[in-house]
């Protein structure tokens, strides 16, 4: 009787992890999961190509900065905006300095994580981050590319949009895969 409670309560134990797998060949150290009303999205951090942004992100993420930060500017066809956990409205940052530029060859296709900035300057950087929902060239070596969404685009697909979104969709929760749950 104690082997059977004992295997059962590993099997509950046990199913949070299982569900919580990442998709085979991330690092779990360079994933972000990012959760929104319409399900989790697994984004890999591109630390190859932007080392700097990546590691703001993983910070912010820690920090909980991004946590109900507003998805505030979402085009149909182009991209879906967020990472203002300051004002929430596209005009705040966090409270570190703005970023070099770390631009690369990578085009700007459905699935990429391009860093936002201010049209001031390339370097300027800081949290805000949108994410693609079509190809648009146009990008190309002109923004950060920091990540690519590995599984969960059709959550992207769903969030509400506008340009601003009036009563935003927003991130519930976004952490590092390997950052204790």
């Amino acid at each position: 009787m104690i082997r059977i409670l004992a295997f059962l309560a590993a099997v509950v134990c046990a199913a949070p992890a299982l569900a919580q797998q990442l998709p085979p060949g991330l690092d779990p150290q360079n994933t972000i999961l990012l959760d929104t009303k319409y399900g989790q999205v697994v984004i890999k951090l591109r630390t190859d190509l932007a080392p700097k942004h990546a590691e703001r992100i993983k910070t912010l993420s820690r920090e909980k900065f991004y946590d109900n930060a507003p998805f505030h500017r979402v085009i149909a066809g182009f991209m879906a905006q967020t990472g203002d956990g300051a004002a929430g409205n596209g005009t705040g940052k966090s409270k570190y300095p703005d970023l070099q530029q770390e631009f690369s060859n990578v085009p700007f296709k459905r699935g990429i994580v391009g860093m936002a900035r201010g049209g001031h300057s390339v370097n300027s950087a800081n949290s805000q981050f949108y994410i693609m929902f079509n190809d648009y060239p146009s990008l190309n070596n002109q923004y950060t590319v920091v990540g690519e969404v590995v599984s969960g685009m059709e959550a992207i697909d769903k969030i509400k949009k506008g340009e601003p979104v009036p009563d935003p969709d927003r991130i519930l929760r976004m952490r590092v895969a390997s950052d204790p749950k």
